[in-house]
């Protein structure tokens, strides 16, 4: 079983088997009459492509209802996706239609080819955004180990920031490349369910006398899990390798409860995800993380829907947070519409929800010794303008911006590499300047 739910599916060798069994499933339920033209087999075939047709069209229904209707997803769909979609849908009408009229056998082959069907547009949607690289992940079914956190070390007087970083002197047996793994955060002040939550510890953190870090606290999109910010686990290695082992360290903890389920960041009916990052995943850290207790050793991060309960986190609690990484994050907390957030999430308070939005509390503040980096994609053609309009938000009210647009970068796995890549550097040069 764990090898199964560890199993990649985002390489290319299973993809591209999974294309191949639709297309001879799709052969097989069209070649109803057999290779031989039978009586009846030119009714079977308009049948069959009235049936494919029909399954197009509900797919297209089911795509205009969940986009445009609802705006279950918060953003347009991209091409490919709307295409697998569809296609999907397409499949499961040609099978549907070999139900009627069939022995018991092609009855069975119907069912198992429209799983096959339903299986390949999920693998291919999922490649497409490559956010899930194992069936684990795609399940949200976690296979993390849980990391063994490291003895705390209060340093009588501990250095932090340009002064650590020119003093810093690694010790022998340093490791070379950081630890990460899945640690469970208590929720005791929220109540609120979370799943597991993904910590890297940077190779200074490892040793037995470790310097006060830098933290990051980070969450990811929707759907999405705090295990698919491995990605940055590359880069903080990268800036450790460059810096004598030091990095920040990051957690990347679990805004939403699910994949399926969008709290929108505040304390509502749906969970006290506010209560639970700012009051119990920073408990948390504080009483198990050889971290520096300086607000300006402290960001908040986030991707898509993370990003904006970073911004709001961020606009929030400078006390806590004085740096945040908003990687083409959404501008207001919605989940779907902005009708079915007030309904859903305010109670039906309008004004409740108005009110939690972060352009209302960056207007509403005057702040300093803030940074705030943005970043977004040039292909995204909703959340870059909402990253641009953000930013100006965050600028108006004091905090020092800087913003960055990818190149040919949509709204993808693509975004977050990029977004990750270029933020923590500057969130690094933030932690540990380089002047004394």
């Amino acid at each position: 079983m764990q090898q199964l739910l560890n199993l990649s599916v985002i390489d290319s060798p299973l993809l591209y088997a999974f294309y191949a069994l639709s297309v001879l499933a799709a052969l097989f339920l069209v070649l109803r009459a057999g290779l031989r033209p039978r009586p009846g087999w030119r009714k079977w075939l308009v049948r069959a492509a009235a049936a494919v047709v029909g399954g197009a069209l509900a797919g297209a229904a089911v795509l205009f209802v969940s986009e445009v209707v609802l705006n279950v997803f918060g953003l347009p769909l991209d091409a490919d996706t709307r295409i697998w979609v569809i296609g999907a849908f397409a499949g499961a009408g040609l099978a549907a239609v070999n139900l009627w009229r069939s022995r018991w056998w092609r009855k069975a082959v119907a069912v198992l080819a429209c799983l096959v069907f339903v299986a390949t547009a999920a693998l291919g949607v999922n490649a497409g955004y490559g956010l899930n690289p194992t069936l684990g992940a795609l399940l949200g079914v976690s296979q993390i180990k849980h990391l063994a956190l490291p003895k705390l070390f209060r340093p009588h007087k501990p250095e932090t920031g340009s002064a650590l970083l020119h003093s810093w002197k690694p010790p022998a047996g340093m490791p070379a490349t950081g630890r990460s793994g899945a640690v469970t955060i208590p929720a005791d002040a929220s109540g609120f369910r979370a799943r597991d939550a993904f910590l890297y510890l940077p190779p200074a953190a490892l040793v037995d006398h470790p310097p006060a870090l830098p933290i990051i606290v980070m969450m990811m999109g929707q759907p999405g899990g705090p295990e698919q910010s491995k990605s940055a686990v590359h880069e903080l290695d990268a800036l450790a390798r460059q810096n004598r082992g030091l990095a920040p360290l990051l957690l990347t903890v679990d805004q939403l409860g699910s994949p399926y389920r969008n709290p929108a960041c505040v304390d509502s009916a749906m969970g006290n995800v506010y209560t639970y990052v700012t009051t119990d995943v920073v408990n948390f850290i504080r009483k198990n993380l050889n971290v520096a207790t300086d607000r300006s050793q402290w960001a908040v991060a986030g991707y898509s829907n993370g990003g904006e309960c970073a911004l709001s986190f961020a606009a929030k609690r400078p006390e806590i947070f004085g740096s945040l990484l908003d990687i083409s994050g959404e501008l207001e907390p919605l989940n779907g519409s902005p009708d079915n957030t007030v309904k859903t999430i305010f109670g039906g308070n309008e004004s409740a929800f108005t009110a939690e939005k972060p352009a209302t509390i960056l207007k509403a503040h005057k702040y300093s010794d803030e940074l705030a980096v943005f970043t977004s994609g040039s292909l995204d053609p909703r959340y870059g303008p909402q990253s641009a309009q953000a930013a100006a938000y965050a600028q108006a009210a004091g905090m020092t911006t800087r913003r960055f647009i990818g190149q040919g970068i949509g709204h993808r796995g693509d975004a977050l590499v990029y977004g990750l890549k270029t933020g923590l550097p500057v969130l690094f040069q933030r932690f540990f300047p380089a002047r004394p």
